[in-house]
Order: structure tokens, then C-alpha cells, then sequence
């Protein structure tokens, strides 16, 4: 008896530094990901790795490392520290995600990127290019329905040039505020945080659904082609605001 006791003791000891030790790398292999997203240069482990490059569709990461506990595995609960990129890269994030059976939960997230990134080749409408970047900062996410139970952060657009078939729009720096609104996620910007004379919400809603609901005035700071493209959007109101609606899907997505 006391030698199965042993045996047994013995094998769960090597199961535990099997599976603390077990490569990444050999975790990636077998792994049954989608043909859209690779991997290159894994190395560590599940608990604490790092990978040269993820490449999902047309966007490519660099130097992705995580780090995942395994004592919160216990109670049911997934928690990964993670890194991409450097101020090097063209993009980088760091943040802390948990995940267990109640939903999604992020904490500390920052995300800098440039606009191509987010596009990835998307056709947008009447043929836009969109330069700039986008700074993106989640202090807390915790996952709801449709998208939230709750949610306090910040997006910034950086520089955004945008050129279509009609002109050139030079928005310069547009700073939203991000928060969770009977479960919807609602961005929202003054004119204290743009330079466009621009006031309202964008409210993602369930079934992927966007709504729009905001007014914008001519300004000394807007691009010249804006002002003069004002008039097609409405009649002002008493405050010389035109008004901006909009629901349905993301346009060109």
C-alpha cells in the first residue's frame, strides 16, 4: 500500500512539472488555430512565454510575451499579464485580462497603434485614407451584455488625416471618453477635447449596432473643406450647431 501511495504521489509531482514546463512552442503546434492567425519564434512556456511575431489576417504583432497564473486556474479563473511591442514597434499594448465563467474582465489596458493597423485594408466609403493613430486606455472592462457591466477609459485619435473623393479633413487630435450605459458601450467627446467644434455620443448597442447622435459647428481651427461640406449634414439650430445622426452598421466594415 505504501508503495502505491508513492507511486502515485510520484506521478503527480512529474504531471505537475510536465505541464509547468511543458514548450509553448509544442503547445502552438498542437494547438487547432484558425488558418488566419501564425505564430513565429515561441519560446518559454504556457505559463511564461514569448513570441517574435502574431500575424492574424493582415495584422502583424511583435514580441508578445505573457505571463499566466497557474493558482488562479484553481478557483476557475484564467488571469494573463501580457506585453506587445516596444515604443519601437508600430504597435504596443500591455494590460492584465481575466477570464472565467462570469465573462471577460481587463484591467490597466494601453493600446497604441496607427490607423492602418485598424483598417487593415478595409474599403472604406468614398474611397478614404485615414492617417494618424489611435491610443487607446481601458482602466476597467468587465464583460456584460450586450458588451458591458462596466467600463471607464479613454480613446485618443492622434493626428487623423482623413482624404476622400471630396476633399482633405485634417482632424487633428480627437480625445473620447469611454463608459458602459445599460450595457452599451458609449463613447463620447466636447469641444473642449477636439479642435472641430464637434459635441456627442457613439453608442455601440447590441446586434453590432452603432448609433450616432452628435452636432458639430463651424470653427477658425476646421479644415476648409469640412466648413464648407457642413451644409449637406442639415439646417443649423439657434446655436449654429449642424446636426450629425447615424444608425446601422460600421461604415465600410
Amino acid at each position: 500500500m505504501k508503495l502505491f501511495v508513492k507511486i502515485s504521489i510520484a506521478v503527480v509531482v512529474y504531471l505537475i512539472f510536465l505541464i509547468v514546463y511543458l514548450p509553448a512552442s509544442l503547445l502552438v503546434s498542437l494547438a487547432p488555430l484558425p488558418n488566419n492567425i501564425q505564430f513565429a519564434g515561441v519560446d518559454g512556456t504556457l505559463w511564461n512565454g514569448k513570441a517574435d511575431l502574431v500575424r492574424i489576417d493582415q495584422r502583424q504583432l511583435e514580441q508578445v510575451s505573457w505571463q499566466l497564473s497557474p493558482w488562479a486556474l484553481f478557483i476557475g479563473r484564467a488571469d494573463i499579464d501580457f506585453k506587445i511591442g516596444t515604443r519601437a514597434t508600430a504597435v504596443s499594448s500591455k494590460g492584465s485580462i481575466s477570464y472565467s465563467f462570469s465573462g471577460l474582465q481587463v484591467e490597466n489596458l494601453r493600446f497604441d497603434a496607427p490607423n492602418s493597423f485598424i483598417v487593415a485594408g478595409a474599403r472604406l466609403p468614398f474611397r478614404a485614407q485615414l492617417n494618424g493613430d489611435i491610443s487607446l486606455m481601458v482602466e476597467k472592462l468587465e464583460q456584460g451584455l450586450p458588451w458591458c457591466e462596466q467600463l471607464a477609459g479613454k480613446l485618443f485619435l492622434n493626428s487623423t488625416h482623413l482624404t476622400n473623393q471630396f476633399g482633405e479633413y485634417p482632424l487633428g487630435n480627437i480625445a473620447l471618453g469611454l463608459n458602459c450605459l445599460d450595457g452599451q458601450v458609449q463613447l463620447t467627446t466636447d469641444e473642449q477635447l477636439n479642435q472641430l467644434g464637434l459635441v456627442g455620443t457613439i453608442t455601440l448597442a447590441e446586434n453590432n449596432l452603432v448609433k450616432v447622435s452628435a452636432k458639430i459647428k463651424p470653427t477658425a481651427a476646421q479644415p476648409k473643406d469640412l466648413t464648407e461640406a457642413l451644409a449637406f449634414l442639415g439646417r443649423q439650430d439657434s446655436q449654429g450647431y449642424y446636426p450629425i445622426n447615424y444608425q446601422g452598421a460600421i461604415p465600410g466594415l
